[in-house]
């Protein structure tokens, strides 16, 4: 351990070592010679076959049954779909005569995978286009979901689930989360069943993280599996071409089962992950920390508002006046600088900035300071 936290201090910030030992239990191997090679990844997790992959599918629809939370009638397009839906129905109705808070015009969505078959069911999400209130308690009619290329792919239809609710009675008015959206599990059919053909003579695998040395990784992989050098090669970052061999023409299936299933070394750039909203930070285990000295103070600044009430004269003509008389307060708390040596992981930069007693957030702008200083020598990605 290159820190060791005095007694006092430790008791002090308990509650945030242990978060930081949390968020970054996989920096602790990070300086064992040969820990990273300890853990290797299924194929499955790290590529795709290139040409498959999920489709996006759209439709406008309403929402029907709401205990009055639905859209009023400033949103004309959702009288406008009530009355030609009725048309349809054979009942003649003018758009401008319809009520529509029990409906609400809705936009569904919902992801098509590859390789669905004609009947399977797919969940889907209702989010409202008007100023409905809430979708909870309505059911959403025939709707059918189409592509890009303008082709109906799937049906939808069923009870939505919303994300909230929203009540209001006499002026009072509660709600929570977003009433406004919502899913229905399993409520789209798939009427158009996607099935590209895997009987190719090459395959081109995609890497979902970009990297060179996975690419060799896996390349090198697959060569060994397949019993032939020359099976696969790494094209570049994200792709590693495979050529179909002989013993697998016309199975393509069993191929990708094969290849699945392989263990693969994954190497990972080192990144730190930090969120400002919530003070969370992750780090990676390959992340390396220069020596730097680190000074973190704090300025707090309080405006205490009072009312201030001005009376004329007893004879006098002027009016009474209200003010408000603001006191402001500043507090500066001071910090020693810190000196840090080279660390070998994050664990050790975690105890050493716990010295300098900073929460979570503060250690957010930390890290942000120590890579503009060029002393963090990792990706900081700040969402």
């Amino acid at each position: 351990m290159l820190f060791d936290l005095p007694r006092r201090l430790r008791r002090s910030h308990h509650t945030l070592r242990l978060i930081v030992a949390a968020l970054l239990s996989a920096a602790v191997t990070a300086g064992i010679p040969g820990a990273a090679a300890a853990g290797t990844v299924r194929m499955k997790e790290l590529v795709d076959v290139q040409g498959f992959r999920d489709n996006f599918l759209y439709g406008y629809g309403l929402v029907v049954g709401l205990p009055g939370t639905g859209d009023t009638e400033t949103v004309f397009f959702t009288s406008q779909s009530i009355s030609g839906m009725l048309g349809r129905l054979g009942i003649r109705i003018d758009p401008n005569q319809v009520r529509t808070r029990n409906v609400a015009a809705v936009m569904v969505t919902a992801r098509l995978p590859t390789f669905e078959r004609t009947g399977n069911k797919l969940d889907i999400a209702v989010a409202s286009m008007g100023n409905a209130r809430s979708l909870s308690g309505g059911v959403l009619l025939l709707t059918p979901l189409t592509g890009p290329d303008g082709q109906v792919y799937a049906i939808a239809q069923g009870s939505v689930q919303a994300g909230g609710f929203d009540v209001s009675a006499f002026g009072s008015r509660i709600s929570k989360n977003q009433p406004t959206s919502g899913t229905v599990p399993a409520g789209a059919t798939v009427e158009r069943a996607v099935t590209p053909s895997l009987d190719k003579p090459q395959l081109m695998l995609g890497l979902r993280r970009p990297d060179f040395t996975t690419a060799e990784h896996i390349a090198d992989a697959i060569n060994k599996a397949l019993g032939d050098e020359s099976a696969a090669h790494a094209v570049d970052a994200a792709g590693v071409e495979v050529k179909v061999p002989a013993d697998f023409k016309g199975k393509p299936v069993g191929l990708m089962a094969k290849l699945e299933a392989l263990e693969v070394d994954a190497d990972v750039r080192a990144k730190v992950v930090v969120s400002e909203r919530t003070g969370t930070v992750v780090a990676g285990e390959r992340v390396k920390i220069r020596p730097v000295a680190i000074s973190h103070g704090g300025l707090s600044v309080s405006v205490a508002a009072s009312p201030v009430v001005s009376q004329p004269n007893a004879f006098g003509r002027g009016q009474t006046v209200n003010r408000t008389q603001a006191a402001i307060n500043t507090n500066e708390k001071e910090k020693q600088v810190t000196a840090l040596p080279a660390t070998a992981t994050v664990e050790d930069l975690a105890k050493a900035l716990n010295l300098l007693g900073v929460g979570a957030r503060d250690l957010v702008s930390i890290l942000q300071a120590m890579k503009a200083a060029g002393a963090l020598d990792a990706d900081l990605e700040v969402i």
